[in-house]
This record gives structure tokens, C-alpha cells and sequence, in this order.
């Protein structure tokens, strides 16, 4: 044995470092394995949601920058409702004479999380519906805020927090994000809860939240594996029914446990996403192409099983009768195609238009999805 490094020959000493190069190669190039994930972040609960909750308020308080009332005659209409409430009344022909700067008419929308509580604040959202040019500075009266029943669940109040900032001289603007919605935090009271039961009976059902029998076999799996056989049984795809204690306080200690077992998730799909509106497209390691040839306007994509890959430099356009042609080798990985194409010329409705060609004839082994 060698007391030191300084002991071995230099060969030896070369020899060691490159092996311990490749070995650290080949640790950063292999796939990494499936991390497994909780069952609260691949399920929820059936019947155990959030609420959509959305009132009409008015914003006070602007600093000239509120709605055009003779344009937005609902703002003037609710400032006179309001104020008749309050004991002020006016006559109603001099509504269209009124004009109002400082306020803004307003839709103002939250989420009723599970299990709210009266009195639980919750963060609310405040949008403009005139043609205000800023909220910032403004404070939303006292609104109601209604469930798709009818019924009044929170009551928002509070003033509005603008992430932006903008100004305007004649000839010229300058604004920084939108001015036109805000949020305040907590700025909501619950007033109502909404009854919702942990499961019926004997069982909770929980439902996965995308259709997937693998992933729904692996987490009953799991969890008859770590809470004993029987615990779980599967329903279909997305659902499957977990029996747990009747008594309260042990079924929420029951989902407790239950919702922390790890469930490692199946393979990923091959899948394309793109937005026609911004040109981006996403995919995945799993998408590969098929060999095709495509025409498209004054683009021509070729793809062969037995060439090589033409890059994206000037050596990839080839011109034939006015035709830019794009030829690729078979399984290439579609990021290069893309690349190709831009650097062709090709448009976002461009590469929409061939990736849904390529998926039409087969050649795109991935599923396709616009956002």
C-alpha cells in the first residue's frame, strides 16, 4: 500500500485521473431516476376545494386617474347609490354632469378556501371595469363578494396594491407593468363557511389530478404497502377510495399520515406545448420524429432515415426554385427542428402549422398541445 500520492508513477497518476474523469461523466449524463412525490401533491380529496367568490365595488381616492364618467355612466349611477344609502341624495338629471376623477368602478374577486372560517381574512383581487387608467393609491369600499348561489360569503374593504407605476406628459407615456388591477392581502373577511364532509361513511376518495391508470395503481400501491392491504382500492383512472377512521380526530391524524406517503410518479408522456400567440414551444426528452417531408409555403422540411444532421447554419438552406429546404435525420430531437426552422424563417403559425402536419402523418411521436 501507498502511504501517499506522491508514491505513484505519473502514468498511474494520469491513468487515475482519467478515470475518475469519465466515472464523474458518466454520473452527470445518466438520467437521474423518478423523484418520488407526496400524495397531496398528486391528489386532493374529492369535494374538498376552493370557491370562486366575485363582488362589484367602487375605488375611491385616485389621484385623477379614475374612470371617464361620461363614458362609464355605471360609476356615476353607483356613487349615487351609494351616497342615497348614506343619506345624501341627488337628482337624478344631474348624474351626466358628474364627474368623477378619483373613483373607479371595480370587479373584485378571491378563492373561499376549504374550511374558512368567519372572521379568516383572505386575499382578494381588485380589476378595473371603466376605463380608469390606474388604481394605484385607491381604496375599495366595502364590497360583498357572492358565491355562484346568490349568497354574501366575504365582505372585501381596503386599500389597493398596484405592482406597477406609469406617467404621461402630452405626446409621450411611460408605464411599468399593468395599472389597471391590484390585490390586497388579507383585504376580505369570510363571513359564511362553506360545509364540506372528509369523505362519506367509512372512505375518503381521492382524485388524481390528471387521468392516469399507472400513476393511480402506483399510489394505491403505496398506500396499502405503508397502511397495511386493503387500505386502498382503486375506481378508475383518476379515483380511488381509501377506508379510513370514522372518529374524527383519528381520520384527520389518518390523512395526515396518508397525504406524506411518497408515490413515485409513472414515465413521462411525450408531449409538445405550444402558444401560437408568443411562438414558444416546450417539449419534453421523451418527443422523437419520424422521417417526413413537409411543404409548407416557401418551407420545405425533408426528413431521412440515412442522412445526417444539417445544422442551422448556411449550409442547412438549400435553395431549389425559390424553396428553402431543411433536410434532418430520423429520431433527431425536435428542439434541433425547431431551431432549423426559425433560422428558416418560419413564423409561430408556421411552426404550428408543420408540428400539426408532423402529428397528422405520424412523424411527431408526442402528443400535441395549444395553449
Amino acid at each position: 500500500m501507498f502511504a501517499s500520492g506522491k508514491n505513484f508513477p505519473a502514468s498511474l497518476k494520469g491513468a487515475a485521473i482519467q478515470v475518475a474523469f469519465l466515472l464523474a461523466l458518466m454520473a452527470i449524463l445518466a438520467p437521474l431516476p423518478a423523484e418520488a412525490e407526496r400524495l397531496k401533491d398528486l391528489a386532493n380529496i374529492q369535494g374538498v376545494r376552493n370557491n370562486q367568490l366575485v363582488g362589484y365595488g367602487l375605488v375611491v381616492g385616485l389621484d385623477n386617474s379614475g374612470d371617464q364618467t361620461t363614458q362609464t355612466p355605471f360609476t356615476s349611477q353607483s356613487v349615487l347609490n351609494m351616497l342615497a344609502q348614506m343619506g345624501v341624495n341627488m337628482p337624478m338629471d344631474q348624474i351626466r354632469s358628474i364627474q368623477l376623477k378619483n373613483v373607479a368602478a371595480v370587479m373584485v374577486t378571491a378563492n373561499h378556501p376549504p374550511y374558512a372560517r368567519p372572521g379568516q381574512p383572505i386575499d382578494v383581487t381588485v380589476s378595473s371595469i371603466g376605463n380608469a387608467k390606474s388604481l394605484r393609491g385607491g381604496t375599495l369600499l366595502m364590497t360583498p363578494l357572492k358565491g355562484a348561489d346568490g349568497q354574501t360569503y366575504a365582505v372585501a374593504q381596503g386599500n389597493v396594491m398596484v405592482g406597477g407605476a406609469g406617467a404621461a406628459a402630452p405626446g409621450a407615456k411611460v408605464q411599468v407593468n399593468h395599472l389597471s388591477a391590484g390585490r390586497i392581502p388579507g383585504g376580505a373577511t369570510v363571513e359564511r363557511a362553506v360545509p364540506m364532509a372528509v369523505g362519506q361513511g367509512a372512505s375518503v376518495i381521492y382524485e388524481l389530478s390528471q387521468m392516469d391508470f399507472d400513476l393511480a395503481s402506483r399510489a394505491v400501491t403505496a398506500i396499502n404497502r405503508e397502511l397495511g392491504a386493503g387500505t386502498a382500492q382503486a375506481i378508475d383512472g383518476r379515483q380511488f377510495r381509501v377506508f379510513a377512521p370514522e372518529n374524527p380526530d383519528a381520520r384527520v391524524a389518518f390523512m395526515g399520515r396518508l397525504e406524506n406517503i411518497e408515490i413515485t410518479p409513472s414515465p413521462a408522456q411525450a408531449k409538445v406545448v405550444m402558444n401560437p400567440r408568443t411562438g414558444s414551444v416546450v417539449m419534453n426528452q421523451k418527443v422523437a420524429i419520424e422521417a417526413c417531408a413537409i411543404s409548407h409555403g416557401n418551407l420545405s422540411v425533408i426528413v431521412e432515415s440515412e442522412q445526417t444532421i444539417v445544422s442551422s447554419q448556411s449550409s442547412a438552406r438549400l435553395t431549389v426554385d425559390g424553396t428553402n429546404l431543411l433536410s434532418l435525420k430520423a429520431g433527431t430531437n425536435l428542439a434541433d427542428v425547431v431551431k432549423a426552422l426559425n433560422s428558416l424563417g418560419a413564423n409561430p403559425q408556421d411552426l404550428l402549422a408543420i408540428l400539426q402536419a408532423m402529428k397528422a402523418a405520424g412523424a411527431l411521436r408526442a402528443e400535441l398541445e395549444i395553449i
